[in-house]
């Protein structure tokens, strides 16, 4: 039930590069879909990459973030101080088709409110952010821009020769586009470095509804990833890649001398094999056993090609005891979210965004400051140890989540901001 009362029902689109697999984005556009479509609204996608059913979906490959062109793009673009006009001439060409890909979108479906999910935040596909900076500038069509990641939070983007592109797109300053960003910081540096106000809408879970219990076919994991009676499983939830700081949990397993299994659920994906191999050969070193399941994580259940199981993260968290997430930079920290809907305790490396909008709500974990302390092993040790321990953490984070991260408050943002406008 619709917590008030929303007069105007409306066609939402969403666009994005990639609205796909269990990215921050795709999920964080999944959840923003479920709350608007329970109270009446209908939403549409618009991606190079989808998964959402074809009758609701427009598909464009040219807007994926690793179509081949845009790849060249990113590598000339942000590898040098001057544009060569080639391509400048490729972007604008680019920019040119998706720009009618987008109002055949719109058409299509009747958009009446476009929601932006990072393509005018992080510069990873140029011609998209251009062209729908241009449409808005075209149509004044009424624009939320919900803003993950800023481009100057990103090292790799800071050396470039589209500085002219970036400021004018990145996000675009423009009377239609109400900006929402995940972060209090983002909300700071998008004042101070545009003059742009925004709204803050941290990631959420949907912690009304708590997970269901753990069924026959995921009490299955523990036996197909070959752990034994009485090991511990201690799970990080994440993508192997640098700023996740996997080699904290590697030395916290190391350090617990425990009969423990660290595992590791997701591939290094898009940026990059070098941190993989360096975390394999770090674990093998601190004579750590890690499991990297990504291939039987999917989105969905199922085989794999040899006949394994194939599980859902929702499916591995219930049988960790102790979660992992010893980031050095998160935009905010969906898995963070996840472990408290799941009712586990949690070891956090004290990154800015959590310092800042999350530990002040008061939530128990297991924490760090850059690096392991002997402490941070000793509370990850009693942990593990003393059942009841994890179990009184997991109340107290959870009902904290639910006052601050959940469904019900997104959805008195999303009916602000939608208020104001279309009217009350």
């Amino acid at each position: 039930m619709p917590l008030r009362s929303w007069k105007h029902l409306l066609n939402i689109g969403f666009i994005s590069t990639r609205l796909k697999g269990t990215d921050g984005v795709s999920l964080e556009t999944e959840k923003w879909a479920e709350v608007l479509e329970r109270v009446g609204h209908k939403c549409f996608y618009f991606a190079g990459e989808c998964d959402r059913a074809p009758e609701i979906s427009h598909v464009v490959p040219e807007a994926f973030f690793h179509y081949p062109e845009n790849d060249y793009i990113n590598r000339i673009v942000f590898s040098r101080s001057i544009r060569p006009p080639d391509i400048t001439h490729l972007v604008h060409e680019h920019k040119n088709h998706l720009k009618n890909e987008l109002y055949q979108f719109i058409s299509k479906f009747d958009i009446q409110l476009l929601i932006a999910e990072n393509v005018l935040a992080i510069p990873i596909h140029l011609p998209l952010g251009m062209a729908l900076t241009e449409l808005i500038a075209e149509t004044e069509l009424p624009v939320i821009g919900h803003h993950h990641d800023m481009f100057w939070e990103r090292k790799r983007f800071l050396s470039n020769c589209v500085w002219d592109i970036l400021n004018a797109c990145f996000p675009p300053h423009m009377p239609s586009i109400r900006h929402v960003v995940i972060n209090s910081s983002a909300s700071n540096q998008l004042a101070l470095r545009t003059g742009i106000s925004s709204t803050l809408i941290p990631n959420v879970m949907d912690f009304d509804n708590p997970p269901p219990p753990p069924d026959e076919y995921s009490n299955q994991v523990r036996a197909d990833l070959g752990l034994a009676s009485g090991e511990h499983l201690i799970l990080q939830p994440t993508r192997i890649v640098q700023r996740k700081g996997i080699e904290h949990a590697i030395e916290l397993v190391s350090r617990l001398n425990m009969n423990a299994r660290l595992v590791i659920s997701h591939a290094s994906g898009d940026e990059g094999y070098e941190y993989e191999q360096f975390i394999r050969e770090f674990a093998e070193r601190m004579n750590v056993p890690a499991l990297f399941i990504a291939d039987i994580i999917k989105e969905k259940r199922g085989k794999t090609d040899d006949g394994r199981n194939v599980y859902t993260l929702e499916d591995v968290y219930p049988q960790a005891e102790l979660v992992t997430y010893p980031s050095d930079f998160e935009g905010f920290g969906n898995a963070f979210l996840e472990a408290i809907y799941f009712g586990k305790p949690i070891m956090v490396n004290n990154y800015s965004i959590y310092n800042f909008d999350i530990r002040p709500k008061g939530f128990k974990v297991i924490e760090f400051d850059g690096y392991v302390t002997q402490d941070t092993v000793a509370m990850a040790r009693s942990v593990l140890q003393t059942p009841s321990l994890a179990a009184e953490m997991a109340a107290h984070n959870y009902e904290l989540a639910r006052n601050h991260f959940s469904y019900t408050m997104l959805e008195r943002r999303l009916h602000t901001i939608i208020s104001e406008i279309f009217g009350e």
